[in-house]
């Protein structure tokens, strides 16, 4: 076993197919952002550093594993569509169309930026998906900006576990910490968008609708 304190599946994965086991991992967690991608990467590069694994592989397939994920999440986006988007917020509480409408207007703005840096973040890496689909952003553009930010992201987390050796699991902690502020800081603001909703409630409008 790579290594007893990692979660069975991911050494099980790791074990049987290596680094292609890291990438089917890290493709899982895409789609289940709750899985540990804060163990898969540093376990990774701990993998790499015994020779269990070859280090580029490890960096390659773990890319390719982000990617696959997330282009997953941007087909359920496409198929899901606007439409279907737009009459699932309107039956939710405190969400107007003129909410989604204004989403649409800045993804249309800032979705490159959005979708690099997006993968970046926890939980957001892989919801960022979602809404590219849903705005059909152009394939080739997204599957780029995806790999760019998977790998960058990939790279920091696999080189500390193979730097760290044994004490892989130190890059955890920091990875942790950075998830809890990450969390905070969206719940911080879906809290101030139900204030102002609540504070200031009117009709929402809908794309097409005429006075």
């Amino acid at each position: 076993m790579i290594d007893n304190s990692a979660p069975g599946w991911i050494n099980g994965l790791m074990d049987t197919l290596g680094a292609p086991g890291a990438g089917i991992a890290v493709a899982l967690e895409n789609l289940f952002p709750p899985l540990p991608s804060e163990v898969i990467l540093p376990l990774a590069g701990f993998a790499s550093s015994t020779g269990r694994m070859n280090l580029l592989a490890a960096l390659l397939w773990t890319t390719a594993g982000s990617v696959a994920g997330a282009l997953a999440l941007y087909w359920i986006g496409a198929l899901l569509g606007r439409d279907r988007t737009v009459a699932v917020a309107a039956r939710l509480p405190l969400l107007k169309v003129a909410d989604i409408e204004r989403t649409e207007a800045w993804f249309g703005r800032h979705g490159a930026k959005a979708v690099f840096f997006g993968r970046m973040i926890p939980i957001f890496r892989s919801l960022i998906s979602v809404p590219a689909g849903v705005e059909r952003m152009p394939l080739p553009l997204f599957l780029v900006l995806t790999a760019l930010g998977s790998a960058i992201w990939n790279t920091v987390f696999v080189l500390a576990g193979y730097a760290l050796g044994e004490r892989w699991e130190d890059v955890t902690g920091y990875v942790s910490a950075y998830s809890k502020v990450v969390l905070i800081a969206a719940v911080l603001a879906v809290i101030g968008f139900a204030a102002v909703r609540l504070l200031r409630p009117g009709a929402g409008s809908r794309r097409g609708r005429t006075p």
